[in-house]
């Protein structure tokens, strides 16, 4: 396994901290749980702060700066106390020095792979632009659809879900899980049916996973996130996860919901899955290569029998299983 492409694992797991504490503070579910309750905190509390100085009411642009602040805040302080004070690392896939450049390569591959889609359904007849909208409300959009949206779901479901259970049931699993609740995260959205969430959990949740393995960048999956999301709904004027599709484009998308989308979106279309799909072959295919597909826990002993890992590759010996 390449070790420059390992899970991340903290420092205070190794074996010298003692059992108690790496079982209830430093193992995947009980990072995950206090995660979670942090979190949960903090959403509390912005919320009573937001009521307080009123900023829970309908008037802009307090309603949408609110918005935001619940977007990021959150997720994001929530992850760095995981990391700082309980992983007891630096967080290497958040770093400064990556945010910008892995953000904007991030953003224009977002762009262009649905830009992808939207040319495929034009061919196919299914896409039409009917006319032109001059003020779609861009700048709420790409802050509070794109990079709201992006910072959140990838600290939440890539950042930790992903990183913290590939440790416990490898690669496989976490891909899975994580592909799973980023899909079925959104089955409450305007429009959504089973195949809308199916249809994420593949082309959006396998896709965002294995970008995360094999990068080890955050920034470049929220950018990418983020440029998928600002380019659907504010260029294309296609509904995003059956939200808005308020673009400069006014567009209509024809044909059979599979291939349209529907309400919900191109994002429900055979098309979006098909074309993600190769890209996440693509990603799937640079990891074998690389050898950095992590086993299961259970699998981890007769995978060391047959080929030693690297020295400083200690994730099942430091950390419980899941």
């Amino acid at each position: 396994m390449n070790a420059t492409n390992a899970p991340d694992t903290p420092p205070g797991g190794a074996p010298a901290a003692p059992r108690w504490k790496r079982w209830l503070v430093l193992s995947p579910l009980a990072r995950i749980v206090i995660f979670v309750a942090i979190m949960g905190a903090m959403i509390f509390l912005l919320r009573v702060l937001f009521v307080t100085i009123g900023w829970a009411g309908k008037a802009a642009p307090e309603r949408y700066m609110g918005m935001l602040v619940m977007q990021l805040v959150p997720a994001l302080g929530a992850y760095l106390f995981l990391v700082y004070a309980v992983e007891r690392r630096r967080p290497a896939e958040l770093a400064w020095r990556k945010v910008v450049p892995d953000g904007a390569l991030g953003f224009l591959a977002g762009g262009l792979l649905i830009s992808a889609v939207v040319g495929v359904l034009w061919l196919f007849g299914s896409y039409q632009v009917t006319g032109f909208n001059a003020d779609p409300h861009w700048a709420r959009q790409l802050l509070i659809g794109g990079l709201g949206a992006a910072v959140a779901e990838e600290i939440i479901t890539r950042g930790v879900l992903f990183r913290i259970t590939e440790e416990g049931l490898g690669t496989w699993g976490a891909l899975m899980l994580s592909a799973a609740v980023f899909g079925f995260g959104h089955i409450f959205n305007p429009g959504a049916t089973v195949w809308s969430s199916v249809a994420i959990a593949v082309e959006a949740g396998l896709l965002f996973g294995l970008l995360f393995h094999v990068t080890r960048s955050l920034p470049l999956c929220m950018g990418l996130h983020m440029g998928w999301n600002f380019t659907q709904g504010t260029v294309w004027g296609i509904p995003v996860s059956g939200g808005s599709d308020s673009g400069w484009l006014v567009s209509d998308r024809l044909g059979p919901d599979w291939l349209s989308g529907g309400v919900f979106g191109a994002e429900a279309s055979v098309i979006a899955v098909a074309i993600c799909s190769v890209v996440t072959l693509s990603l799937l295919v640079l990891a074998l290569r690389r050898g950095t597909i992590v086993p299961p826990w259970f699998a981890r002993g007769r995978t060391a029998a047959a080929s030693p890992a690297p020295a400083d590759n200690d994730i099942a010996k430091a950390t419980p299983s899941c």
